[in-house]
């Protein structure tokens, strides 16, 4: 899990007190539920969290994955 907030963290870099407004989040949102990024508002990315709530914890593990799988294949 701390993985999944690292990337929240990143993701919402310069954002992080409205991450709805996050370009990559707005980008990230309109390609999973297809509403164009410039009319996503707090709501939206709230709704979707509750909504999909399982779905976004999944994501958050797996990007905890990818960066294990990612230090690993690093050269010491």
């Amino acid at each position: 899990m701390v993985e999944g907030l690292r990337f929240l963290w990143s993701a919402t870099r310069g954002y992080r007190l409205q991450p709805w407004r996050s370009p990559y989040l707005r980008w990230r949102i309109e390609t999973y539920t297809g509403k164009h990024a410039e009319e996503i508002v707090a709501r939206d990315l709230f709704d979707l969290a509750m909504q999909d709530k399982a779905q976004f914890l999944r994501f958050l593990r797996w990007t905890g994955e990818i960066r294990e799988y990612a230090d690993e294949s690093k050269p010491s």
